[in-house]
């Protein structure tokens, strides 16, 4: 009888097509953000393979089996490219630490997390530095010398710099119509919000390269977009000055299709069953759109994933029993 495959070799191909998936996505918001994005990913992966060490010196583990399969450098990837462009270098190290402390390890280690390690650093980041969490850049940002300037604080930029974003912009807005935001308003690109429309179409890519190869199935993606675009096509009121934003807006503004592809189909923190699996992306799409609409944060897919994490055993029961109900 062959020996069973070690778990970080039957790991590392995963975590190392989701990297690479999220290629297109982070491009786009090097492109859009500038060099704040690749500062940010240096500092949260260092940080997290710090972290890692640490703590399995601290368990008395071997680093081996941990280290290399790759979910701790996923994890630090994802909250990386969440995170604005240019925050403090010490807030990038508080979450990356926060995710793998309180989301990964204080639950015993990959595969025993209930929340999504990502987002709850992000998640614990944004409660305790709220202001720090809303400096988001203009397009194209800043060089890379002012950007390390910026990181480290060697300097503060000038104020107009940073800006609110389309999301924080309409749910804020009382008095001007979507058209005239999309026209005038420069956080506001041709359909969604300037820059994050190209940004989610290259995190679309890299779901649908992830989809093809079988990294996860279709049906919490599809739960999470299909319930966004309905919910705001129902509560679609045009352009008028109360409008909450079309579907097309929603779908293509924010981190939507970060959510969609690489949040919700985290694989431990996430429902086991299909059925449960597209209830769950169906309900972070809905707590999204309540958050973004109705909530105290312009965006939510960190608050909608850890709610529904916490929701995961009644949908497993909720697919069990419609499965006990199918005919034989």
């Amino acid at each position: 009888m062959p020996r069973p495959e070690p778990l970080d070799e039957r790991l590392r191909p995963t975590m190392q097509r989701v990297l690479l998936a999220t290629v297109p996505g982070g491009l786009a918001l090097l492109w859009f953000q500038g060099w704040g994005i690749a500062l940010n990913l240096m500092l949260a992966g260092l940080t997290a393979l710090a972290v890692e060490v640490l703590m399995l010196r601290l368990r008395r583990r071997p680093l081996t089996p941990d280290l290399n399969d790759g979910s701790a450098l996923v994890s630090a990837t994802l909250l990386a490219l969440a995170l604005p462009a240019y925050c403090p270098w010490w807030l990038t190290v508080t979450a990356a630490a926060c995710a793998l402390l309180f989301g990964k390890h204080l639950w015993g280690g990959v595969g025993a997390n209930p929340f999504n390690p990502a987002m709850l650093g992000y998640a614990l980041v944004l409660v305790a530095f709220p202001a720090h969490m809303s400096q988001w850049p203009a397009a194209h940002g800043v060089g890379l010398l002012d950007g390390l300037q910026q990181v480290f604080g060697a300097q503060q930029t000038p104020d107009a710099w940073a800006g609110a974003t389309a999301l924080d912009t309409l749910r804020i807005n009382r008095s001007l119509t979507v058209d005239e935001l999309f026209a005038h308003d420069p956080a506001f690109g041709r359909f969604g919000g300037l820059g994050s429309e190209w940004v989610n179409l290259g995190f679309l890519v890299g779901g649908v390269f992830l989809l093809q190869q079988r990294v996860f199935s279709w049906h919490a993606p599809l739960g999470m977009l299909g319930s966004l675009f309905i919910v705001s096509l129902l509560c679609w009121n045009g352009s008028g000055s109360d409008s909450h934003g079309s579907p097309l807006f929603h779908l293509f503004t924010g981190a939507t299709m970060l959510g969609a592809f690489f949040i919700a189909t985290e694989p431990v923190s996430g429902a086991k069953a299909p059925f449960a699996r597209l209830l769950f992306g169906a309900g972070m799409g809905l707590l999204v759109y309540l958050i973004r609409t109705w909530g105290g944060y312009p965006d939510g897919v960190a608050f909608a994933v850890l709610l529904m994490n916490l929701a995961v055993p009644a949908l497993e029961r909720l697919a069990e029993a419609r499965q006990r109900r199918q005919p034989a």
